[in-house]
């Protein structure tokens, strides 16, 4: 089963430089990091975010803290997060670091949210270490929010249940078909699964976002068409939509099993542990709660199976790799002990330091060091052709929301794929 890959933790060494986060260092806090300031500072810093718990990031204040002793910090939960933080960062109780998400860049609703972020490019964090692409610039070249997980598009993968029915796992398009084919003949109601109660974040959306997005960058101006929500951006959605249609024509993916499914996150991951679901289509923050929810599968438990998380074979060379940011932190800049905060940002955006939190809360990292952990080893072999940072390409949120609501309604069999490309922009 998969297994993730811990960075040990290493007493460190006081060093007379500051090195680079992209430059090879021990595996110890940090990456070499020396502390900037007087380490006798006592303070508190105060998180918030929209995660119930954060262990990944507590064992980061516990790491600081050898540096720093008698800093302490606290994270808490912000219920209606999205709705809440603007009202909260005006508030008394100011947090120092709170947490900001691509699709809030752009959306008048959260221009208070940002008139509070610092711009980090003026600090001495150094942001070498985040991939090509992930990293948001404002016009300006500002930096007011850094990427402290990723994530992508694929399917968690049975690859015991492909060696018992003597299945090679599929790697293109056509072995895809050919390998849904054999289970169906197999008797497997459903060869492909996913949530489908509702469009978010469900199996349609994922199968079709990563090739509307591909066809997409490769037309010059097609992102800003797309994002514009302008009606001849459709066509660039129409083979995305007419493999999501396949999907269910073909009885690869079975609907009234899939709408089994009550939630797209533990249930996704409950129902695969069931053992007869070849493949689990799902976004790797779905496929980061595996191994926490192993033991709490009483079929799993009682016979667990290798699993791997793995690219949608989409096309006759394999899959894509979409690469965009998932949680991000930004800075209050009218918080209190600002110094110290960006000091624990320098000290957290390093190889080490988030690499060791994406092993922990089992997200991909956002590192140059995709394969850090072995369930997303895969994607560090795709060529660069197939590889696409939205953040990057532009990709705003009315794009994604448009081939979110197409897709869910030509797999749910509500529209065909003729009318869902003629009714790009009206979603």
């Amino acid at each position: 089963m998969k297994k993730n890959i811990f960075v040990g933790l290493h007493i460190v060494a006081a060093m007379a430089t500051l090195v680079s986060c992209n430059q090879e260092q021990p595996k110890q806090y940090g990456g070499g990091f020396v502390p900037a300031l007087n380490t006798n500072i006592s303070c508190k810093i105060r998180i918030v975010g929209d995660y119930k718990k954060f262990e990944a990031l507590e064992a980061e204040f516990h790491r600081f803290r050898y540096f720093y002793p008698h800093v302490n910090f606290s994270y808490k939960r912000l219920e209606d997060y999205n709705n809440s933080i603007g009202a909260y960062l005006e508030g008394n109780e100011k947090p120092n670091i709170f947490f900001t998400y691509s699709y809030m860049v752009g959306n008048s609703k959260y221009d208070s949210v940002f008139a509070h972020a610092e711009d980090l490019s003026t600090t001495k964090i150094d942001f070498n270490c985040i991939r090509e692409g992930l990293l948001h610039r404002e016009a300006d070249n500002s930096v007011v929010m850094v990427p402290v997980f990723a994530r992508t598009f694929g399917m968690l993968v049975n690859n015991d249940l492909f060696k018992e029915e003597n299945l090679e796992v599929p790697k293109t398009a056509e072995e895809f078909s050919a390998v849904c084919q054999a289970f169906l003949d197999k008797n497997y109601a459903s060869p492909v699964m996913g949530f489908t109660k509702n469009s978010s974040s469900c199996l349609m959306y994922t199968v079709s976002y990563p090739m509307f997005i591909a066809n997409l960058a490769g037309t010059e101006g097609a992102i800003d068409l797309a994002n514009n929500k302008d009606p001849s951006a459709g066509e660039y959605s129409r083979s995305a939509l007419e493999t999501v249609n396949q999907l269910f024509t073909k009885g690869y993916a079975n609907l009234e099993e899939c709408n089994k499914i009550t939630d797209n996150y533990a249930q996704v991951i409950f129902r695969f542990f069931e053992g007869d679901v070849p493949m689990m289509v799902c976004a790797a923050d779905t496929a980061s709660g595996t191994t926490t929810r192993e033991g709490e599968s009483a079929a799993f438990s009682a016979k667990p199976f290798n699993y791997s998380f793995a690219p949608i074979p989409s096309t006759s060379q394999g899959g894509y790799f979409i690469d965009s940011p998932s949680v991000q932190f930004s800075v209050n800049k009218d918080c209190n002990d600002l110094d110290m905060t960006n000091e624990f940002m320098r000290f957290l955006i390093n190889d080490n330091e988030l690499n060791e939190m994406s092993a922990v809360k089992g997200l991909l990292t956002p590192t140059k060091v995709v394969s850090f952990d072995s369930l997303y080893a895969p994607f560090a072999n795709i060529p660069e052709e197939y590889s696409f940072a939205s953040e990057a390409l532009g990709v705003k949120d009315a794009l994604a929301s448009q081939i979110r609501e197409a897709s869910y309604k030509v797999g749910t069999g509500q529209l065909t794929v003729d009318e869902a490309v003629s009714k790009y922009g009206t979603f």
